[in-house]
């Protein structure tokens, strides 16, 4: 009996640090994007404000590459020990299961939610050179001139929102992809290329300097960065639905107790007066969350892209 009561004991022993530790190394944060990135930049605020809160490094790695799902995969096939994360956007986890009839990964059975992060602010922009000062003098001229505006992408929140929008206003233009969005810059400041779907981390610089002309914000809400630029909703397409977000994941079957401890502290991170005022110079827009809120949130995304892109003609591949 006292031989059987000493192994019990030695169990919980062994059992409990697992938890009661965590964290006792380094955690490592994904980013599907490369460095510089919006996703790369809030990735890198929040992992120094929960390092300092846990007494642990936050390190975060950059894995680009085929839209996210290089990211995604390799945090869905970790080890579900709260040491490699996932930033993911809608890119990886709504867009790629959409786009593709056979998707690396599961974006619900794979993936372990953490909390909701948040939204980020995209405009559209144009090269001074095109003689439109709002999205319908924009719509008006691309009508009248078919396939003359060539717009650019460098994610694939840009596809999709380009033909979304193309669809809706029943506009011909010309696609130009690249692979990340600061290639685009050089060109559509130059006129190569007219028109872009982009981020404020990319496009704020240009827009203040003057080289890029912003007509709309894609945010149910006009930012605080640019509040003379009007939504979408308000430029006259109420209908235009595409949100850009991101979110934090584990692998899957990640213990309850560790993903409760990452969310309390993810959490806090981001009602941090310094984590907030960097957020804000992104016009990122913070959205914490419950895991179980960023479980319906994914579940609803992927749900809402799908229908995006049947109504705009993009088959699965």
């Amino acid at each position: 009996m006292m031989k059987r009561t000493l192994v019990m004991a030695a169990a919980l022993l062994v059992a409990v640090p697992a938890f009661a530790q965590y964290p006792n190394k380094p955690i490592r944060i994904v980013v599907p994007f490369g460095a510089g990135s919006a996703t790369d930049l809030i990735s890198r605020v929040l992992g120094n404000s929960v390092s300092a809160a846990v007494g642990q490094s936050v390190v975060v790695e950059n894995k680009a590459g085929a839209d996210g799902a290089i990211a995604a995969s390799e945090v869905a096939k970790a080890a579900p020990d709260g040491y490699t994360l996932l930033m993911a956007t809608n890119s990886p986890l709504s867009v790629v299961p959409a786009m593709k009839k056979s998707p690396p990964y599961d974006p619900i059975a794979d993936f372990t939610p953490i909390t909701d992060v948040g939204r980020y602010t995209f405009f559209i922009v144009v090269n001074p050179s095109v003689p439109a000062k709002t999205l319908p003098e924009l719509v008006q001229y691309a009508r009248a001139n078919p396939g003359k505006i060539n717009y650019a992408t460098g994610n694939t929140t840009g596809i999709v929102s380009s033909a979304l929008l193309a669809s809706l206003a029943k506009i011909e233009m010309v696609h130009v992809p690249y692979k990340t969005e600061p290639q685009v810059m050089p060109d559509l400041v130059s006129g190569r290329v007219q028109m872009m779907f982009a981020s404020s981390t990319t496009s704020m610089p240009l827009i203040r300097d003057g080289k890029l002309r912003a007509l709309v914000t894609t945010l149910p809400r006009r930012t605080h960065l640019l509040p003379e630029v009007p939504t979408i909703a308000e430029a006259g397409y109420p209908t235009f639905s595409i949100i850009s977000w991101a979110g934090l994941y584990g692998p899957a079957k990640m213990p309850a107790e560790i993903t409760a401890r990452l969310n309390k502290e993810f959490v806090a991170a981001m009602g941090r007066p310094d984590v907030q005022e960097a957020m804000q110079k992104q016009a990122f827009v913070l959205t914490p969350s419950s895991p179980e809120k960023l479980a319906a949130w994914t579940r609803e995304q992927l749900e809402s892209y799908r229908n995006i892109l049947k109504a705009v003609g993009i088959q699965p591949e």
